[in-house]
């Protein structure tokens, strides 16, 4: 009796994620594109320009806050 965690030997293949006219349209659209490859998706700006352009506004706010808070001995703990 095999073990119940051994992989099953089968004769037919697995059958894929996506058809494959599919597959051929996606790539077809993606080769077309003339972006910068981490820019050719749905919602690759976002992460890649929104995301990174807020973090660094709130960086720059709150090194500033901290600047003017030290320059003028706010928030002090005592």
């Amino acid at each position: 009796m095999p073990s119940p965690l051994a992989p099953s030997v089968s004769s037919e293949p697995e059958p894929p994620f996506r058809p494959r006219e599919k597959l051929i349209e996606k790539q077809r659209f993606f080769q077309s594109v003339h972006k910068p490859t981490y820019l050719k998706g749905r919602y690759d700006v976002i992460t890649s320009v929104a995301v990174p352009l807020a973090l660094a506004v709130s960086s720059m706010y709150l090194v500033g806050r901290g600047i003017y808070n030290m320059s003028h001995g706010i928030g002090k703990k005592e």
